[in-house]
């Protein structure tokens, strides 16, 4: 993917697809960044503290702990996310009610969701070994 007329940009983006994450950290890279959405711009950042090898006989890739829950999707970026928790802690039921029915549930910031993020990485788990 190249954005016209934009060098720089053009230089930061990698064919993610092939790129093997082993492949960057042999190389020495600890911090990756990258953005979701391009319209929300949400901007992530991982860094790599600690590398150790892998333990025999265990499932890979594995749940390890993490905060909060992701924003909605399509919230409108970090203002849009910022105005859908305040609508949600709102003491105007409508104005509640309506964000909620947007979400299509109940939202809990700090409801992280583990059990679905094992099964999601059971799920990569399973087909990495099946293709093997």
């Amino acid at each position: 993917m190249l954005v016209p007329n934009d060098a720089d940009w053009n230089e930061r983006i990698k064919d993610v697809a092939k790129t093997k994450l082993s492949a960057l950290l042999a190389s020495g890279v600890r911090e990756i960044g990258y953005v979701y959405d391009m319209g929300d711009n949400w901007q992530h950042r991982i860094i790599v503290d600690k590398l150790k090898a892998a333990e025999p006989g265990a499932l890979y890739p594995q749940f390890l702990g993490g905060e909060r829950r992701c924003p909605p999707e399509d919230c409108g970026g970090m203002p849009g996310y910022y105005e859908f928790l305040n609508n949600i802690a709102s003491k105007q039921d409508k104005k509640r009610k309506t964000v909620l029915d947007w979400y299509g549930g109940p939202y809990d910031a700090d409801e992280i969701g583990e059990q679905q993020i094992i099964i999601a990485l059971s799920h990569i788990g399973n087909t990495k070994r099946r293709s093997r």
